[in-house]
């Protein structure tokens, strides 16, 4: 079974470049399913329902979320209703929508879990004992597990996949915009990078407008952000599963350029 994790998509560039990369990619990978982090996906902060609807139809299956998961005040009530979103597992007891869920794909079941760090981040709940406790109820369905930990600090993205290391499938790192180069099956068996990247504008600060972010490091002054325009890259990573054991046997990185 072959899962392609995008990472985060950013504002209408990222969007329109899903619309005219993934196709392709998905041939060229024989992709069985695809999952993306859209919590960047309305102008670069937050999604609304037009925003996931758009790239539902592009080809993604789940979205994935992020701390700016609430940042459109839409996305309350529709993340209660659309079950292809899963936003993070350690929000509290009560927060709309979920925090993890098993979905049937041409390979056959397949889990996503979602969670935030807590270093440099909102303090919530602990990631690990939540991811933890989803893994072990989606056990009981499938041994095909993805965890997309968003989360800013290194350490704390590679402790959560040696904690999982065995467990699940595949631990990937979203949340920094910038892809690292430490993809690795490790030694229990999952598959791991520590930031998948970002789909989004690549002459950009994290998929903003360099001269907006400059000035807001120059004059500690607050700026209205605005997504960068131009070149878009595409970031993500290839899974190759296992389906009877639920561990991974590749795991390939993508980084592809397109002219809007």
């Amino acid at each position: 079974m072959r899962i392609l994790m995008i990472g985060d998509v950013v504002g209408r560039p990222g969007r329109h470049c899903l619309r005219d990369m993934l196709p392709q990619i998905k041939k060229n990978y024989q992709i069985d399913f695809t999952v993306a982090n859209g919590e960047n996906l309305a102008a670069g902060v937050g999604f609304n329902e037009k925003t996931a609807v758009e790239v539902f139809g592009y080809g993604v299956d789940v979205l994935t979320m992020g701390n700016h998961v609430w940042d459109k005040k839409e996305a309350l009530e529709y993340i209660t209703r659309e079950p292809r979103i899963v936003r993070p597992v350690n929000y509290p007891p009560g927060t709309p929508g979920r925090g993890y869920a098993v979905f049937d794909s041409p390979g056959g079941k397949i889990g996503i879990v979602n969670a935030c760090g807590r270093i440099f981040m909102n303090t919530l709940e602990c990631p690990f004992r939540t991811v933890a406790n989803a893994v072990e109820e989606i056990s009981k369905e499938t041994n095909l597990i993805l965890v997309d930990f968003h989360a800013e600090a290194t350490s704390e993205k590679i402790a959560m996949g040696r904690f999982l290391d065995g467990r699940v499938s595949a631990v990937v790192g979203t949340h920094t915009h910038v892809q690292t180069a430490d993809e690795r099956i490790l030694a229990g068996g999952t598959a791991y990078i520590t930031d998948v990247g970002m789909t989004g504008p690549r002459e950009s600060v994290l998929g903003i407008d360099p001269e907006i972010v400059l000035r807001r490091f120059l004059t500690q002054m607050p700026q209205r952000f605005t997504v960068a325009a131009g070149q878009v890259q595409f970031n993500a990573v290839c899974l190759e599963l296992d389906k009877a054991t639920g561990l991974a046997k590749n795991i390939t990185r993508i980084s592809d350029f397109h002219e809007l």
